[in-house]
């Protein structure tokens, strides 16, 4: 890992949040440890930020601009420095979801990625035994601010009825992340369909995919494979992709009956499984 005194700012944003987490630090005349009490946390954490052993979070970045005085330098710094960490072949697709204006996605086995639940992510991205779990999982959840924003991109998401059944990270976690599903009925920006089983064979049983509109540039349609994920602007693809997307959209629940489903599931697949004391007989 980088050492303190070697370590070079230009080499990655990692590298250069650290280097000046050290750099404030020291203009302010503290020791790692006096920083960390003042920001709520150890001076080893402290440390392992600045030599990169530890992946900043927003919180802790936010802190650090209150201790420091930094008028917000960190929490600017820390979403390039999150983006960093994700997969290569997944960066250029995160750079275009912050600016698109419209995203359309089908998802077949996983709940889309904007709306996991921070355990459900957790458990999703365990799978692929990644050396920095805690980093992947930061990310993912700084790319779920475009929500956050004043006008976030209208989004429309389709989720095979599998998805509500596939109990990723157990029982609490699966509820937990249907409740938060939930959350989006009425939502002005998001819009949440359940394709269910009874529909039988539909127009995108080969895989989920993703569409992407922006205020300029070409539409996208972004598809993964085992390895990798794949970008293209290809007009007969943007074509192909509408039409399946059409069809998806026709043969799915209403957003109305798509909440009914997510709650059914929800009570009766992951609803309170406690058993009621048994009371003594008279």
């Amino acid at each position: 890992m980088a050492n303190v005194q070697s370590l070079d700012p230009s080499a990655s944003p990692l590298d250069y949040y650290g280097w000046e987490l050290r750099r404030q630090r020291e203009a302010n005349g503290l020791r790692q440890g006096q920083l960390g009490e003042i920001i709520f946390c150890t001076g080893s954490l402290v440390g392992q930020i600045e030599t990169t052993k530890k992946v900043p979070t927003r919180d802790f970045s936010e802190r650090l601009d209150a201790a420091l005085g930094t008028d917000g330098v960190f929490s600017r710094l820390v979403g390039l420095v999150l983006r960093s960490q994700l997969p290569t072949w997944f960066q250029p697709y995160a750079e275009m979801e912050a600016r698109a204006t419209y995203i359309s996605t089908y998802q077949g086995q996983l709940v889309y990625g904007l709306l996991q639940t921070e355990e459900y992510a957790r458990a999703v991205l365990a799978t692929g035994m990644p050396d920095d779990l805690e980093g992947l999982l930061a990310a993912r959840m700084e790319r779920q601010r475009i929500l956050e924003r004043e006008q976030p991109p209208l989004a429309w998401a389709i989720m095979d009825e599998a998805v509500l059944h596939r109990p990723i990270g157990g029982h609490e976690v699966m509820r937990n992340q249907l409740a938060r599903l939930l959350e989006f009925t009425g939502h002005r920006w998001m819009r949440i369909q359940v394709l269910p089983f009874v529909m039988g064979e539909h127009t995108s049983l080969d895989g989920s995919f993703t569409a992407m509109r922006f205020e300029k540039d070409p539409d996208i349609i972004y598809t993964e494979d085992l390895i990798s994920g794949h970008m293209t602007a290809n007009p007969e693809t943007i074509r192909e992709a509408a039409r399946r997307y059409a069809h998806l959209q026709a043969a799915a629940l209403s957003v109305e009956d798509s909440a009914a489903l997510i709650t059914r599931v929800m009570e009766e697949r992951y609803g309170d499984r406690s058993e009621p004391e048994e009371r003594g007989v008279a």
